[in-house]
């Protein structure tokens, strides 16, 4: 299974969202720290959960990052993250 796949699977299982997006950006970091031949090691993710509501910003990420321990001890190397509540997600 791909590791987007796996990210994809731990933060549904666990944060029950109403939007999630997962997307490879490693090829955009190839020759990078942290980059490996085969990629899969830099992600862009959003999340829209309400299991976020009445965290902040910090512990949102902490909360994803929590989920995702294993999956950064095999490689993964980054993500750019942006976590909200269903009503931070709205058009205003």
């Amino acid at each position: 299974m791909h590791v987007a796949e796996v990210i994809r699977r731990k933060l549904a299982d666990a944060l029950a969202p109403e939007k999630l997006e997962v997307v490879d950006e490693s090829a955009l970091h190839a020759g990078h720290a942290g980059a490996r031949p085969e990629g899969e090691s830099h992600f862009r993710v959003l999340v829209v959960s309400k299991r976020f509501e009445g965290m902040g910003r910090v512990a949102r990420q902490r909360e994803v990052y929590r989920i995702l321990v294993d999956e950064f001890a095999a490689g993964v190397h980054a993500l750019a993250l942006r976590t909200m509540t269903p009503d931070e997600d709205r058009p205003a």
